[in-house]
């Protein structure tokens, strides 16, 4: 621009126009599933819609409805909060209401105001746990949860208040997760609502802690969108303080910024991630070792458990595989997968997604791990809802893990019923085992499409290229096993034409709608 003394007295140079936001991608008309479900509330939005106009945002409506199913979640647990989870052996299974929350305020210590990694538990109460097995972050979830029940009444009061006031706690980071969804891909705050209204994620919600860390490393898959690596580090270390899990994203980035060879931001997003986990791991680590031990000693001890094709193998075999054998198969397996995400990543014909690998990568882990509990489907929600956003596909993944929800609750009712036998025999479960399993595994398989061949790209066919990468969102090739340099684009020259991320422009449709 001019200076000032450029410009003459009382004349002014008029502001550069802004360019105008991108337009928001509108699911209904790109998704049919969207398009059929939205006659429940009106039909698809016209194309003379006052968009943008009213209170009732995307992103606040996300919100809404997460919250509201999350209450649905509640609701479908009414039945144990009331009396099934502590009468009788198999009711709070036959009712599919089960939680850990209430049995681990005593089983755990809670009631009896023990710190968590620095008291050691009666064996009576924990089974000769010793102390609490869960990472420490989400044991300093539980014992300000502790801290805000009443510790007062009878032992069923206390557990039923110890449930609602980590409800409540799990309540706000379900109401985080879905935000931070919505927010992580600028224009398609729609999304979000295949997190909001996940059913398997309202049924699992309160089984467990996880959605400390799943809203946690949600926060951080939103900050690395918006280019801040280090925030982003600083968010998934506390996740992994929480839960394991989340440190794996740091194995698709590494990946993909040496394609795009963005080392710098790769290496301030691992030091906050080192920095963030040893602020809320080292004093404990320091002064009450052997509880903090705890957590990853129980999980190399424990044996194959619910919810893998390990039980199955371990069910049908004479000889069944040793934990020592289980542990290192599925480590070995673990490795192998990923270095196929990494010839994935340096053979594909564009760069993948952020969002897309890091859901390989934790599907991965789920798949091939000795234990695949219900609610580790909370993990995969929001890294599938960000991967692969279509209606279609991310339902027939929902089904299959409702299936397992119940078939699991079903054959521990049949476990636990005695002569009854009421609920799932061992064959059914297995059954639900292989129908959870090949749901995720066709997920996988869609995702793994959509990178080699991006023309199928739900996100890249709206124009984008990767808009939960930040640094690497539209960044040029550094290194690949296949040409650099070239424009990106979606489909073979030799079988339909070039697009410049996005699609030719088509003409509106007449009717006015999305």
């Amino acid at each position: 621009m001019p200076s000032a003394e450029m410009t003459p007295p009382g004349v002014y140079e008029p502001e550069p126009e802004r360019p105008a936001p991108p337009e928001p991608v509108r699911p209904t008309r790109e998704d049919e599933v969207a398009a059929a479900a939205s006659e429940l509330v009106g039909g698809p939005i016209g194309r003379y819609a006052l968009l943008g106009t009213s209170w009732w945002t995307p992103v606040r409506v996300v919100a809404l409805v997460a919250i509201g199913m999350f209450a649905l979640g509640l609701v479908q647990k009414a039945p144990c909060y009331h009396s099934a989870w502590f009468f009788g052996a198999s009711s709070q299974y036959t009712k599919a209401c089960y939680s850990d929350i209430p049995h681990l305020y005593q089983g755990r210590g809670f009631a009896d105001h023990l710190v968590p990694y620095f008291d050691r538990l009666p064996d009576a109460l924990s089974g000769g746990m010793g102390y609490l097995e869960y990472p420490v972050l989400t044991g300093v979830f539980m014992q300000v949860a502790s801290w805000l029940t009443p510790h007062s009444g009878s032992i069923q009061h206390q557990e039923q208040w110890y449930w609602f006031v980590n409800a409540a706690m799990l309540m706000v980071c379900a109401a985080v997760l879905a935000v931070c969804t919505a927010r992580t891909h600028r224009r398609r705050p729609w999304d979000g609502l295949l997190v909001a209204l996940a059913p398997a994620a309202a049924l699992t919600a309160t089984i467990n802690w996880d959605l400390l860390a799943v809203a946690l490393t949600a926060a951080a898959m939103l900050m690395w969108s918006r280019s801040r690596p280090v925030a982003f580090g600083v968010l998934l270390g506390l996740a992994t303080a929480a839960k394991l899990y989340p440190v794996l994203l740091l194995g698709p980035l590494f990946v993909l910024c040496w394609r795009a060879g963005r080392w710098r931001e790769y290496g301030q997003a691992v030091a906050g991630t080192a920095v963030a986990w040893l602020v809320v791991n080292l004093p404990v680590m320091l002064y009450a070792y052997p509880g903090w031990s705890k957590f990853y000693a129980f999980s190399h001890d424990r044996g194959v458990d619910f919810g893998s094709f390990w039980l199955i193998w371990s069910q049908n075999s004479s000889n069944p595989p040793s934990t020592g054998f289980v542990n290192t198969a599925a480590i070995v397996l673990v490795v192998l997968c990923s270095l196929g995400i990494a010839v994935l990543t340096f053979t594909a014909p564009r760069r993948p997604r952020f969002a897309q690998l890091a859901f390989l990568i934790v599907a991965v882990f789920v798949l091939t791990n000795k234990v695949y509990s219900p609610q580790y489907v909370l993990w995969l929600v929001p890294l599938a809802a960000l991967a692969r956003p279509k209606w279609r596909d991310f339902l027939i993944w929902q089904a299959c893990e409702v299936a397992y929800f119940l078939g699991i609750w079903m054959y521990l009712a049949y476990t636990t019923s005695g002569d009854a036998h009421k609920g799932l025999p061992t064959h059914g479960y297995q059954w639900a085992i292989v129908l959870h399993l090949l749901g995720t595994l066709y997920l996988c398989a869609v995702v793994v499409r959509d990178i080699l061949m991006p023309e199928r790209d739900v996100v890249r066919r709206s124009g984008d290229d990767d808009p939960s990468g930040g640094v690497l969102d539209g960044a040029e090739d550094v290194f690949a096993l296949t040409a650099v340099g070239h424009p990106p684009r979606y489909a073979d020259p030799h079988e339909a034409p070039q697009v410049q991320w996005g699609r030719p422009d088509a003409p509106p449709r007449q009717d006015g709608s999305l």
